[in-house]
């Protein structure tokens, strides 16, 4: 495991060309190929993928560092993260197979199995919220993983496929869309898009080399503070949307 140096973040806002502003730039190792993401009490706590590479994390955010870490068996491949009741729930991709950690911890409690691919996981402190890449979104019982409904995803009438890594924010479930650079902001009860983030040139041309796609969201509810990475990024940045 390499860890990540730390990075100083940056004094002054920048502003961008689509009008977000980069708050601060953090360190993120840039062998992680980030699947899912999410903050907790100072903390992120990250989801890695690809077979033989993927693993649990707990970063610190300030320096990138990786401060403890498990991985998955060599035969699965990471996907989307999410906390309930201290407990860390993270999916894997094909194999059909999600797993439960202590948060303190990093121990296995338990495993759980569902029927389609897994892709991306948040909560909304009632229930599970699950993408496959698809335009769907499925919604679980927290304590047996039962689906428990599902929401179609559109903007103007049209699906929105490939929803990817998700975060709920302020009322709103943000879902990275794969092979784009934007965050869609989707209505819970109505699964309509309320509105777009749009990041392109968020990592510098400096950066791209062996970089991947935008994916990982996380949020401070405490602070209000908004968190994107991507997958084999070395960067982490706070951002703020223009209101």
């Amino acid at each position: 495991m390499k860890n990540a140096v730390a990075l100083a973040a940056l004094s002054l806002p920048l502003l961008c060309g689509s009008g977000y502003r980069v708050l601060h730039t953090y360190k993120h190792d840039r062998e992680a190929f980030t699947q899912g993401l999410l903050f907790h009490e100072g903390f992120l706590y990250e989801g890695t993928g690809m077979e033989g590479k993927s693993s649990l994390r707990k970063v610190d955010l300030a320096t990138g560092n990786v401060l403890r870490r498990v991985d998955l068996p060599s035969a699965y491949f990471g996907e989307g993260l999410a906390l309930w009741k201290g407990k860390l729930i993270q999916l894997t991709w094909k194999s059909k197979i999600g797993f439960v950690y202590d948060l303190a911890t990093f121990k296995q409690v338990r495993t759980f199995t569902y029927n389609r691919e897994g892709w991306g996981i948040t909560q909304d402190g009632k229930r599970l919220i699950m993408s496959d890449g698809s335009s769907t979104l499925y919604f679980w019982d927290p304590e047996t993983f039962k689906e428990i409904g599902h929401l179609k995803v559109t903007d103007h009438g049209r699906s929105v496929p490939e929803l990817n890594e998700l975060e709920y924010v302020r009322g709103e479930i943000y879902a990275n869309v794969w092979r784009t650079e934007r965050i869609a902001r989707i209505s819970p009860s109505t699964g309509k898009v309320v509105g777009w983030i749009d990041l392109p040139g968020l990592l510098p041309p400096a950066d791209r080399a062996g970089a991947d796609v935008l994916n990982g969201i996380a949020y401070d509810a405490k602070l209000n503070r908004l968190f994107v990475t991507g997958k084999w990024w070395p960067k982490l940045f706070q951002i703020e949307m223009p209101r």
